[in-house]
């Protein structure tokens, strides 16, 4: 299933590049005069492509973010945040509480104050303090903004909205330059409604048999009927796709079967909206595939204050099927771990930095899985300072995040340019690639490779396939960003000095997905609950989640940021590297015409393994895989 990707609402601003060790383009703005520091980075990303429509009305009302950098600064955030999570270091492992994080790296009072006083000098006013003084939110007019940031805000129409947004990047004083990591909302690209309405479910679908229950069970010889003829493909007669993995099938294959289950360990999840009915939906799935009914409290939903910012660009109803996969696959690899949903107001991202800010303030998970994130190029820098202050505040206290690599490979086919995605690229999160997994009938792995899809239809005369390019498959490359950290050193080959991606691979083909159940929309107007296969690695993520909580659970503790123990095990038993061409060159699929049965008939296809776009899985670490897919060792890696 494609990965959910974030819509971009503030304006970056801030030098925030060098404050994470990233290496950002900067946007050419009009010189600042001595007394003031110019904010790199902080004109639109989208001017370019943009129509002007003339000066923007010096009344119009304005409202505004203003991130504070913490004590000593984002750097040494990082290197604090690094030391705790690397074997050998002298703080390995000496978390910290979020009133010891507070106490030393906060925002202080006096920074609050001081550029408090500075906004209201220029006419602005002062609204509210964000939490553990994270930012300042402002608001005021057109002109009291440009006196702020030494910008002209201009009216544009870009990508069919017109917006109000600086032509040029932004300054701030020097006496207050130190302390301001990033500004959002001198762009209006931000356009959500705050409505109540309930969330409808999902509209249905299911997937057409034969499938397999197990990896190679059927060969597709024939079509439905059992008497109509399938062609070879390439040669081979391959195997119908596996109707979908279960928990017991995905524990018998990633971690043999282990006595640990995850008690004592709280994982989370994080995305926008919430399912009414995930409660039963979660229930009904565990006992009906052997994972066991959730003990009372084991389950809980953490919804944002204030509610839901309900628009399309979300996809109110789609979300609801990701919400499932990330709860069932976290419950399937870790039966007794207790787990959180953090559901936050919309997809938009300071929504989404409010949540995850929320996650360390709390403290309650351990490990925090998101299946969601969007391409480098639309991440700026107010975008980049938000969420990295919250990763390495996380590290600190002991939190692991993991993200989803992204599901459209190289991204060349669905951007135009070859790129990472953020959140995945930057160096204080775990980057979950993906793979194609055959799990055989006893549990086993028959193979595994990686995940990259192209799509062959069946002709009209059923005598062969047609091919119909790239569809899908893990994402991976180099970021633009971010540095290469230390920790990727002597394993990342020195082709790039960017941040590789991913740094693990697991399950993400949705030919080989996992089976998921939720409450869905039927044509006949009735909802009620069903069950299809599902993948991207909104799969591997979770899946990467409930594993590690069976290792948290054996070290008794927390590991913060997991890279610098996943590169110091490479090329050791923990990790399986994935490598050479698969035994099936793909599975053949059969889907409804209509989504739901066989009413309308059904099409064929064949979907192919290991042909992730300009990706490509090898030995050692790849852009596909990064150092290959966690094995049932990885639960008892770390000494307690």
């Amino acid at each position: 299933m494609p990965r959910r990707t974030t819509v971009r609402t503030t304006l970056a601003v801030g030098a925030v590049a060098a404050l994470v060790a990233g290496t950002i383009a900067g946007a050419p703005g009009a010189a600042a005069a001595p007394s003031r520091h110019v904010l790199k980075n902080s004109a639109p990303t989208w001017l370019a492509k943009a129509r002007h429509n003339g000066q923007a009305d010096p009344s119009n009302a304005v409202s505004l973010r203003v991130y504070l950098a913490p004590q000593g600064g984002l750097a040494a955030l990082q290197a604090a945040a690094l030391a705790v999570s690397t074997p050998g270091s002298a703080t390995y492992r000496q978390f910290i509480t979020p009133a010891e994080y507070v106490a030393k790296y906060a925002p202080t009072s006096a920074t609050v104050a001081s550029v408090s006083s500075w906004l209201r000098s220029t006419g602005l006013r002062v609204t509210g303090v964000g939490d553990d003084n994270r930012y300042l939110s402002a608001s005021g007019t057109v002109t009291s903004a440009q006196t702020a940031f030494g910008v002209s805000l201009q009216n544009y129409t870009h990508d069919d909205q017109t917006v109000q947004a600086p032509s040029t990047d932004a300054s701030v004083p020097n006496s207050v330059g130190n302390a301001i990591l990033a500004v959002g909302g001198l762009d209006t690209t931000k356009n959500a409604a705050h409505v109540g309405a309930p969330i409808p479910p999902p509209d249905a679908f299911a997937n057409a048999r034969p499938c397999s229950i197990y990896y190679g069970q059927i060969a597709a010889k024939y079509q439905a009927d059992f008497t109509t003829k399938l062609p070879k493909f390439q040669g081979a007669t391959l195997p119908y796709a596996p109707c979908g993995y279960t928990g017991p099938q995905f524990r018998a294959a990633y971690e043999n079967n282990s006595a640990l289950d995850g008690s004592g360990v709280t994982v989370a999840s994080t995305l926008w909206y919430n399912s009414s009915t995930i409660r039963s939906d979660i229930n009904t799935y565990a006992t009906n595939h052997g994972d066991g009914a959730y003990a009372r409290g084991q389950f809980n939903i953490v919804l944002p204050q204030g509610g839901f910012n309900i628009v399309p660009d979300c996809d109110p109803s789609g979300v609801q099927s990701e919400q499932a996969l990330d709860t069932e696959a976290m419950h399937a690899m870790a039966p007794s771990a207790n787990i959180l949903y953090y559901a936050s107001a919309s997809c938009f991202d300071d929504d989404l930095i409010d949540t995850l800010a929320k996650v360390v303030r709390q403290n309650k998970a351990s490990i925090v899985s998101n299946s969601w994130g969007e391409p480098e190029e639309a991440a700026g820098a107010d975008v980049i300072a938000g969420f990295e202050q919250v990763f390495l505040r996380g590290a600190l206290q002991g939190i692991s995040f993991l993200f989803s690599s992204g599901d459209n490979g190289d991204e060349l086919q669905n951007t135009g340019l070859k790129q990472a995605d953020f959140r995945t690229s930057s160096p204080n999160v775990t980057a979950g690639g993906g793979t194609s997994d055959a799990i055989g009938a006893a549990g086993q792995f028959d193979f595994q490779t990686g995940w990259g899809t192209q799509k062959y239809a069946l002709s009209a005369n059923g005598k062969s396939w047609t091919p119909n390019g790239f569809l899908y498959g893990a994402g991976g490359g180099f970021s633009a960003l971010f540095n290469r950290p230390g920790y990727q050193n002597g394993v990342v080959p020195n082709n790039s000095s960017g941040r590789a991606v991913p740094d693990v691979g697991l399950d993400g083909d949705p030919t080989t997905g996992m089976l998921i159940g939720l409450t869905q929309l039927y044509p006949d107007g009735t909802e009620k609950y069903g069950e299809f296969r599902i993948g991207g690695t909104s799969l591997s993520s979770p899946l990467f989640a409930g594993m590690t909580a069976l290792l948290l659970q054996h070290t008794g503790g927390r590991l913060g940021l997991l890279n610098p123990t996943i590169y110091a095990q490479f090329g050791g038993p923990t990790f399986t590297d994935i490598k050479g061409t698969p035994p099936d060159a793909g599975n053949v699929r059969v889907d409804f015409v209509n989504g739901v049965d066989a009413t309308d008939g059904l099409v064929y296809s064949v979907r192919t393994f290991n042909q992730d776009s300009s990706l490509q899985i090898g030995p050692g670490w790849d852009d596909v895989t990064g150092v290959g897919s966690p094995n049932a060792k990885w639960l008892t890696s770390v000494s307690p």
